[in-house]
């Protein structure tokens, strides 16, 4: 089954239920703003040469999230999310939510702003929280689910 796309107050709906987020933009894009409790997995990673692909993203994964974690996935503007709750419905994960506007916005079909986490007034914060950042999650054990 395809991951449902929700919009960010829907996301912030299934995370008060207790659903995880699941930011999957580079380090220093989270690092300036992410919504609280976000965990931060990069789809790709920012180097000189601009994004190019994390080849651990699934690994990783798979490796700190059960296949039955609740989860909302998110990025900038939500094509990394999709791409991201892509593979991971492939990979055999059941309970995903892409938060298809993501954390700034994006665009409709017709070029009309859809306005993201960040432009809702929804809360915000920044840098590396103790257990959020990526080298963190990378050593996370995944909960039954």
């Amino acid at each position: 089954m395809a991951p449902r796309s929700i919009s960010p107050e829907e996301a912030a709906a299934l995370l008060a239920e207790g659903y995880l987020y699941v930011d999957v933009r580079s380090e220093p894009e989270f690092e300036a703003g992410h919504v609280p409790g976000a965990l931060n997995v990069p789809l790709l990673h920012q180097g000189p040469g601009g994004l190019t692909a994390n080849p651990e993203f699934l690994s990783v994964m798979q490796q700190a999230f059960g296949a039955g974690e609740k989860m909302v996935v998110g990025c900038k503007a939500g094509s990394r999310s999709k791409k991201a709750t892509e593979q991971l419905a492939n990979a055999g994960f059941s309970e995903l939510a892409d938060m298809s506007a993501g954390f700034d916005g994006s665009r409709d079909a017709f070029g009309r702003a859809i306005p993201g986490w960040s432009k809702l007034g929804l809360l915000i914060e920044a840098g590396k929280p103790a257990g959020q950042a990526y080298a963190d999650v990378k050593l996370r054990t995944p909960k039954s689910g």
